[in-house]
């Protein structure tokens, strides 16, 4: 049955109110790092998994944990390592002697919350099996293959200035990540606070605010947000630019060696309604598209040795991208 748009409008508005305050409880914990809190739950709201990057100590684990305490669901952590093995992940096979036959023991990956802490530092295999159950949702063991709890949502941290014992992680797994975060220190004064909040403390208590039920009929409620037809051009211009910059007047061809998959258009227009969801409005505008885009399009963006050379990144590929564009 369709709902009249006031109606729409007071259910994002209810729902939408319900996760800002989710967002309150996890900034009990979490000091200075409002960027970081908020993109978490735009990968939330979006159903899109995320990869955080931050040097040691700026509450990247600190962050997903405490988030997983907000949400009345299932959370596993795991630490890679460069031992680590596939199955130690996904579970493996098991010999019963007395029934002398074979049963299935499931891995922590069988959870709604995953937290892979120091993703890079595991080798090639355990990043392969990633691949699997973040696509498709499901992990094969064995010759049977078994799907995964719904919601099921990858949030890894990553550790970006130490490069011993770590595997630089596949393209392809990259690629199905829907925000990559990169997450600086904090300021001076937030420090103060840090410093403050946690001195004599080793745990601060959150409530549980939200259940699997809410974040579901939340994400109907993100899928309900408003997107003018303008607006879907504007993100497939912002992604086709970054494959074929010539056609935008922009002189970049030699800095990008690879462009955005299409999953970019896709991340940009979730993450975009999820963006409005949380600030109460049934509609996307155009700066909800930029403020997304470089969180959706840094990772995606492969730069040439050229642009190695100038110390370009693929956010300065972003910026010059959204710098140059018409905005609807």
């Amino acid at each position: 049955m369709s709902i009249t748009r006031d109606e729409n409008l007071e259910r994002v508005r209810s729902e939408g109110a319900l996760f800002r305050r989710l967002r309150e409880e996890v900034g009990r914990a979490i000091v200075g790092q409002d960027y970081m809190v908020s993109r978490l739950l735009v990968g939330l709201l979006s159903g899109g998994h995320v990869l955080i990057e931050g040097v040691p100590g700026l509450a990247k684990t600190l962050a997903v944990n405490t988030l997983a305490r907000t949400v009345e669901a299932s959370f596993h952590r795991i630490q890679f390592t460069p031992d680590l093995l596939p199955a130690d992940l996904v579970g493996t096979m098991i010999y019963d002697p007395k029934k002398t036959d074979f049963f299935t023991r499931k891995g922590p990956i069988f959870t709604n919350f995953l937290l892979s802490d120091e993703i890079n530092r595991a080798p090639a295999k355990v990043q392969s099996a990633l691949l699997e159950a973040m696509q498709e949702g499901q992990v094969t063991i064995g010759d049977e293959t078994h799907p995964l709890p719904n919601p099921f949502l990858v949030l890894a941290t990553q550790n970006p200035i130490e490069q011993e014992g770590t595997y630089p992680l596949p393209e392809a797994q990259v690629d199905r990540f829907m925000l990559k975060l990169k997450v600086e220190y904090p300021t001076r004064e937030e420090e103060r606070r840090i410093m403050d909040r946690w001195a004599g403390v080793d745990d601060i208590a959150v409530e549980r605010v939200a259940t699997l039920d809410d974040l579901r009929r939340a994400r109907d409620s993100v899928r309900s947000i408003r997107i003018d037809d303008n607006l879907k051009e504007y993100i497939v211009s912002i992604v086709h630019a970054t494959r074929e910059p010539e056609e935008y007047g922009l002189d970049l061809a030699d800095l990008i060696a690879y462009g955005a998959s299409p999953r970019a258009s896709i991340y940009l227009n979730l993450g975009s309604r999820a963006i409005a969801f949380l600030d109460g409005r049934d509609y996307v505008t155009a700066d909800d598209v930029k403020e997304i885009c470089p969180d959706v399009l840094r990772h995606r963006i492969l730069v040439t040795y050229e642009a190695e050379a100038e110390e370009l990144t693929g956010d300065d590929m972003v910026r010059r991208i959204l710098d140059h564009l018409d905005v609807p």
